[in-house]
């Protein structure tokens, strides 16, 4: 059945043989640096950006939205980051800034014009923790 769907779905191309050697079984060994990576940024410590940032995809937004900002020297509000997220509430969203900001990642700052728009800036030592992750995802390959 799967052959026949095989060549329905794609008649140009010919069928796989039963006993060709299937290279998508084996992980290649730059694979594994991948997976030990990932797998060390787990064990690190639970209140860890590392950790912190990889409880959920809403999570890992907020930290790709806030660098962004920061990268390229724009001003993020609060408001502005709940907006942003897609797929979470504007409640849930607070919750995680707060989070953020409770475990050093992340800190509030009051604007000069208006006293009620509070922007996000990333701490110091979060930016140098990004910064590390990053340039270990570069030297990285699958």
């Amino acid at each position: 059945i799967k052959k026949a769907l095989l060549l329905y779905s794609f008649p140009s191309l010919p069928p796989i043989q039963q006993n060709q050697d299937v290279e998508h079984n084996k992980m290649p060994d730059n694979s594994k640096d991948l997976l030990n990576f990932w797998e060390d940024q787990m064990k690190q410590s639970h209140t860890s950006s590392n950790y912190f940032f990889r409880k959920s995809p809403s999570h890992y937004h907020m930290m790709l939205l806030v660098m962004s900002a920061h990268k390229l020297n724009e001003k993020l509000s609060v408001e502005g980051l709940k907006t942003k997220l897609f797929k979470t509430s504007r409640p849930k969203s607070a919750l995680i800034i707060n989070e953020a900001c409770e475990k050093g990642f992340f800190r509030l700052e009051k604007t000069s014009t208006d006293q009620r728009i509070k922007n996000i800036i990333p701490t110091e030592t979060f930016i140098n923790e990004f910064k590390q992750y990053l340039a270990t995802l570069k030297k990285l390959s699958y």
